[in-house]
C-alpha cells in the first residue's frame, strides 16, 4: 500500500511538471493607452490601461495548459528601483478570445496545413505618480515550443513580455501593430508581410528585428509575481541572430521605415522572431514596444505564386537602373495564365501591361512601386510588389598619368560621371594584387608587364559601374653585360641592352662612351668598373654596372668542388678561361669511367645530374682540350668533388 501511494505521488508530480512545461505559448506583446490624470492627496497620477496579449497554439497545445493561462499575473516595477509596486492576485482575460485567421487563401494551397491560433488579452489599469521615473509592466510564462530551431533549449526557457510607461511629463499612447502575425509562411515563396503599427499620437515609428527575453522556468512556469527588470535575452543558435532570425534568399529583412518584412524563406522550421517598434517624438526615442512570435516555415505548396525576382541588394528592389529609363521585367511566377502589371507611375493609367515579361520606359527618374497580379479575377490570384529605381546616368571612367616604367609612381584619376551626386565609393584593383579605396590613388608597379586596372565606383543612390583598362608597364631591365676577365693587351666588345640611349661612366679605355657596344682596349693589368646609364623609348631611366679584370697572362681556372643543391651558389661545374681562343671539349667521368658530361662551350657546365637523376656524391675526373690565342692546342686534366 505504501508503494502504491508513492507511485501515485510520483505520477502526480510528473503531471504537474508536464503542465508547468506548457509549450502552447507562441508569442505575445504589451501595449498601453493613456486614460487621463487624477489628483489623489495633492499628488498627480497618470492612469494607463495596459493590455497584455498572448498567442496560444490551440492546434497542438493542451487544453488544460491553455486554461491555466487564465488568470494572468501582471507585475509593476518602478524604473531603476528593484521593489515591486503592484501585483494583482490575477487578471482575467478580456473576452472574447479571438481565433486568428490563417492570413492566406486556403483555396490556393494544394496541401493545406491545419492551424489554430488563439489571441487572448489581459487588461490592467495602472496609476503612476508623476514624480516616478516610469513604470515597467511585465508578464512572464514558461515555456516556449520545443520545436523552435533558432534558440538554445526553447523547451526549458519561457518568455517575458513587458512595456515601459514613460516618465512624466511625457504622456503617451503606445503604438499598436495593425495586422495579426502570419500562421504559415511558405518555403521558397516570396514573403511580403506588413508588420507596421499605427500611433494615435502621431509619433514617428521605426522598426527592427530585436532580441526576445527570458522569463519563467520549468520549476516556475507562471511566476507570481513576475521577476524584476532587467531581463536576460535568449541565446540564438548560429548562424541565427536577433537581427537574422531565419534564413532566406533574398535575405529576410524588415524595412526600418515601413515595417514590411520581405525575403524568400529557404529553410523549413519554426523560428522565434521579435519585432521592435520604436516611437520618436521631436527626434527623441520615447518608447519601444515588442511583438514576439513564432514564424513557421512549411512546404505549403501554393498553387499560384507571384514572383518578381530581386536583382538588387537594396531591400525589396527589382533593379536599380543607372544607364537609361528602360526596364525589362522578368517574371518568375508559377501557376499563372494571366498577368497584370502596374509599373507604378503616379498620375497616369497607361503604365500597365498584360504581357508575361514586358518592357517599360519610365518618363522620369525616381523610385517606383511595381505590382504584378497573377491570374487577376480568378479564384486563385496572387500578387507581389517590388521597387524599381531609375537614376541614370552613371558611368565609371578614369585616366592615368606618369612614366609607364617599373618603380615609377603612376597617378590614377577618377572620371566617373553621375547625374545623381555624390559618388560615394571607389574600389581600384591594379592587377598586381594591390588595391585602393581612395578616389584618386597613386600606384607603383615593381615589374614590367601588362596589367588589368579595374575601377568600381558607386553613387549615393546605389548606382554602380565597373571599367577595366589595360596598362602596359615597359619591361625595362638595363644590363651592362657579364663581368669579364681578359689578358693585358687585348680588347673587348661591350654589349649593353635594355634601352635606346646609353652613357658609360667613366669613359676611359673606351672608343665611344655614348653607344651600347663600345670597344675597350687595356694595355696593362688592373680592375675597371663601368656604369652604363640607359634610357628607354618610353623615357624610363636606369643603370647597371660591369667589371673588367685585366690579368698578366692566359690561364684556366677549374674549381675542385661544387654543390648542385639548387641554392644558386656554386651549382654548376665549368672551367673559367682567360686568354684562350676556344674550348674544344670538356668531359667528365665517374670513377667507373662512364662519361657523365660532355660540352664544347665555356658558357655551360655540368649541373650534377646523370641520366636525368642526381649523380652520387664523390670524386669525378675531368679533361678539357683548348686552343690558345696563338692557335696552339693543349689538354688539361684534373678531378672535382661533388657535394650536396
Amino acid at each position: 500500500m505504501k508503494y502504491s501511494r508513492f507511485f501515485i505521488c510520483v505520477l502526480l508530480l510528473f503531471i504537474c511538471i508536464a503542465n508547468a512545461r506548457a509549450t502552447h505559448i507562441v508569442g505575445g506583446e504589451v501595449s498601453y493607452r493613456f486614460l487621463g490624470e487624477k489628483m489623489i492627496s495633492s499628488i498627480r497620477y497618470l492612469e494607463y490601461e495596459v493590455n497584455v496579449t498572448i498567442y496560444e497554439d490551440c492546434q497542438n497545445g493542451r487544453p488544460e495548459a491553455i486554461a491555466e493561462d487564465n488568470p494572468a499575473f501582471i507585475g509593476v516595477y518602478e524604473v531603476n528601483r528593484p521593489g515591486l509596486v503592484d501585483i494583482d492576485s490575477g487578471v482575467f482575460f478580456t473576452p472574447p478570445q479571438i481565433r486568428v485567421p490563417a492570413n492566406f487563401d486556403n483555396s490556393c494551397v494544394s496541401n493545406v496545413p491545419t492551424v489554430c491560433l488563439l489571441k487572448k488579452t489581459f487588461t490592467k489599469k495602472v496609476l503612476m505618480p508623476s514624480y516616478s521615473a516610469g513604470f515597467v509592466v511585465t508578464y512572464q510564462r514558461c515555456c516556449r515550443n520545443n520545436a523552435i530551431v533558432n534558440i538554445i533549449r526553447p523547451g526549458d526557457n519561457g518568455s517575458t513580455y513587458f512595456c515601459v510607461l514613460p516618465k512624466y511629463p511625457i504622456v503617451n499612447n503606445s503604438a499598436a501593430f495593425k495586422n495579426y502575425p502570419p500562421l504559415i509562411i511558405c518555403l521558397n515563396n516570396p514573403l511580403s508581410y506588413d508588420h507596421s503599427a499605427i500611433d494615435q499620437d502621431g509619433d514617428s515609428l521605426s522598426y527592427e528585428f530585436c532580441t526576445a527575453q527570458l522569463g519563467g522556468s520549468p520549476d516556475d512556469s507562471k511566476p507570481n509575481p513576475p521577476s524584476a527588470p532587467p531581463y536576460e535575452s535568449v541565446t540564438y543558435l548560429p548562424p541565427f541572430t536577433a537581427a537574422n532570425p531565419f534564413t532566406g534568399f533574398p535575405p529576410i529583412q524588415i524595412n526600418p521605415r515601413t515595417g514590411l518584412i520581405t525575403g524568400t524563406p529557404n529553410r523549413l522550421g519554426r523560428y522565434l522572431v521579435t519585432v521592435c517598434c520604436n516611437e520618436w517624438r521631436n527626434g527623441v526615442l520615447i518608447n519601444t514596444i515588442k511583438r514576439e512570435f513564432q514564424f513557421v516555415v512549411t512546404d505549403c505548396s501554393k498553387l499560384v505564386v507571384a514572383n518578381i525576382p530581386q536583382f538588387s541588394t537594396e531591400p525589396n528592389t527589382y533593379i536599380v537602373n543607372c544607364k537609361d529609363n528602360a526596364v525589362h521585367f522578368v517574371n518568375e511566377s508559377k501557376g499563372g495564365f494571366k498577368w497584370h502589371w502596374d509599373f507604378g507611375v503616379t498620375g497616369i493609367t497607361t503604365d500597365t501591361s498584360s504581357v508575361t515579361e514586358p518592357d517599360f520606359t519610365y518618363p522620369d527618374t525616381g523610385t517606383f512601386k511595381v505590382t504584378l497580379i497573377v491570374n487577376p479575377g480568378s479564384t486563385c490570384p496572387d500578387s507581389i510588389d517590388r521597387l524599381v529605381k531609375i537614376y541614370p546616368k552613371f558611368y565609371a571612367a578614369f585616366s592615368d598619368s606618369g612614366m609607364l616604367c617599373p618603380g615609377s609612381p603612376l597617378s590614377f584619376k577618377d572620371l566617373s560621371s553621375s547625374t545623381i551626386k555624390p559618388i560615394t565609393s571607389w574600389l581600384w584593383k591594379f592587377g598586381d594584387g594591390d588595391s585602393s579605396e581612395v578616389q584618386n590613388p597613386q600606384h607603383t608597379y615593381t615589374n614590367g608587364g601588362m596589367y588589368n586596372v579595374v575601377l568600381m565606383s558607386q553613387n549615393v543612390r546605389g548606382c554602380a559601374d565597373t571599367i577595366v583598362r589595360k596598362i602596359i608597364i615597359q619591361n625595362f631591365k638595363p644590363f651592362a653585360g657579364m663581368d669579364t676577365v681578359i689578358v693585358k693587351g687585348e680588347s673587348i666588345l661591350f654589349n649593353a641592352t635594355g634601352g635606346e640611349s646609353y652613357k658609360w661612366i667613366p669613359g676611359y679605355n673606351l672608343n665611344n662612351d655614348s653607344i651600347y657596344n663600345p670597344y675597350g682596349y687595356y694595355p696593362d693589368t688592373g680592375a675597371f668598373t663601368y656604369q652604363v646609364d640607359v634610357k628607354s623609348a618610353f623615357g624610363c631611366l636606369g643603370s647597371d654596372t660591369i667589371q673588367v679584370l685585366v690579368v698578366g697572362q692566359a690561364a684556366f681556372y677549374v674549381p675542385n668542388a661544387f654543390s648542385p643543391n639548387g641554392d644558386g651558389d656554386n651549382d654548376i661545374f665549368r672551367p673559367i678561361a682567360v686568354g684562350f681562343r676556344s674550348l674544344n671539349h670538356f668531359r667528365i667521368f665517374n670513377r667507373w669511367g662512364e662519361k657523365v658530361y660532355f660540352g664544347q662551350s665555356l658558357e655551360y657546365g655540368w649541373d650534377g645530374n646523370y641520366k636525368g637523376r642526381p649523380a652520387e656524391m664523390g670524386v669525378y675526373f675531368w679533361e678539357l682540350s683548348y686552343t690558345d690565342r696563338y692557335g696552339k692546342t693543349g689538354v688539361m686534366k684534373g678531378d672535382v668533388t661533388l657535394m650536396r
